[in-house]
């Protein structure tokens, strides 16, 4: 039972019935009309009532927040049956080799856990940051950090995606996206770490290449890349 001024407009919206016999067909169907709008109304209101994290008995219960949706809790059940039974049983083997196996990238993608803000005629998921929050969410959960998922799907495909020429993409988003190939990143510089605005490497045209000039002093992922940006 919802008590509620949502709730009491619905309730204002019931007909005496036996009074519809004289009603004229197109009054009738304002009346259903009116009904079904109040129906979908509760709907709105109860799917509002999911609870915050501070009224949930754990911060990892699913159908949590009103943000997310449903079908947010059917993906969030299958990315952490995934970092379960994927990753958590090798990520102690995979720190001590300083490297995750490529078997999981691969994995991840047919998951479809890759790409998931990419559009989909792009190559990627083409699903919702709120998809894509998930398996951050997940991945922090299960207390393994060495997948760099988040780099790969959230930092570097999208740069692709964005200021990539048609070719680029079509060469580059659906090898990442299924996690056959896997995304490197240089960005900080001897002046410039997360201020991307102090970076000075710069690219130059020469002929049909391209000429790099500058330095970098760390690079993400940059051992197991095979594409590096």
């Amino acid at each position: 039972h919802i008590h509620s001024p949502q709730r009491r407009a619905v309730c204002r919206r019931t007909v005496d019935f036996d009074m519809l016999g004289s009603c004229s067909s197109a009054a009738l169907r304002a009346v259903n009309v009116g009904i079904r709008a109040g129906r979908a109304a509760q709907l709105r209101l109860v799917h509002t009532m999911r609870p915050e994290p501070h009224s949930a008995a754990s911060l990892m219960d699913i159908g949590t927040r009103r943000i997310f949706s449903e079908e947010h809790d059917i993906f969030r059940q299958s990315v952490r049956r995934f970092f379960q039974e994927e990753v958590a049983p090798y990520h102690t083997q995979w720190e001590k080799e300083g490297q995750v196996s490529r078997e999981v990238w691969k994995k991840a993608g047919e998951q479809g856990l890759l790409g998931l803000c990419i559009p989909a005629e792009q190559g990627g998921i083409g699903g919702d940051l709120l998809s894509a929050a998930i398996v951050w969410e997940e991945q922090m959960y299960s207390n393994c950090t060495g997948p760099g998922f988040s780099l790969h799907s959230d930092i570097v495909m999208p740069y692709i995606s964005h200021y990539g020429t048609p070719s680029q993409v079509q060469r580059f988003i659906p090898p990442l996206a299924a996690g056959t190939s896997i995304a490197a990143i240089a960005m900080t510089e001897p002046g410039a770490g997360s201020d991307l605005q102090g970076v000075r490497t710069y690219a130059k045209r020469d002929g049909s290449d391209w000429i790099l000039n500058g330095n970098k002093v760390q690079r993400a992922r940059l051992s197991a890349a095979e594409r590096r940006f």
